[in-house]
């Protein structure tokens, strides 16, 4: 299960140093238009937010599904970025809780069919998959902000690993 923790400290650290990166935007710039999926910064990062709120709610079983979309988007980055921190962490203390036995069981996902239900070891995979795909976009956007993107796959390894990376392998 430890494959899944580390899983989810990576993501923890890659969001912590994608948000320490927009303290170095200019006023505005988080919320400014942007090319990309999500047309600003802050709507790619409140995404990625709220899409985590949906698979951690799923996984524990929390019963809000689609719910957690009811919410006003944040335009601080600095707001967001500490939600988003909480939830890492939720994920996180999930993964680190999990038995083998919990993997292949299914937890119902908020769909048009209210039946639907997914393994739990799929849900953290999708998950964490959805994270590196919209820090992706989020990188791009951050650039065109003019801030230099951070490295954010300097965590598993050993060689190179960033130092930043090593306060979440302790």
């Amino acid at each position: 299960m430890d494959l899944f923790l580390r899983m989810a400290l990576n993501n923890a650290w890659a969001n912590r140093t994608l948000y320490d990166a927009f303290r170095d935007l200019p006023p505005g710039a988080f919320s400014a238009p942007r090319p990309g999926f999500f047309p600003s910064l802050a709507e790619t990062m409140n995404h990625i937010y709220e899409v985590d709120l949906y698979y951690i709610d799923a996984l524990e079983e929390g019963g809000l599904g689609r719910s957690v979309y009811d919410r006003a988007p944040v335009s601080d980055h600095a707001v967001l970025g500490q939600m988003q921190a909480e939830a890492d962490l939720r994920f996180a203390r999930f993964c680190q809780a999990l038995t083998e036995e919990d993997l292949p069981r299914r937890v119902r996902t908020e769909r048009e069919d209210p039946e639907t239900t997914e393994r739990i070891d799929a849900l953290i995979l999708h998950l964490v998959q959805h994270q590196v795909h919209h820090r992706g976009q989020a990188h791009v956007q951050l650039q065109e902000a003019g801030v230099a993107p951070p490295q954010l796959d300097e965590f598993h390894i050993e060689y190179d690993r960033a130092p930043t990376a090593e306060a979440y392998w302790a």
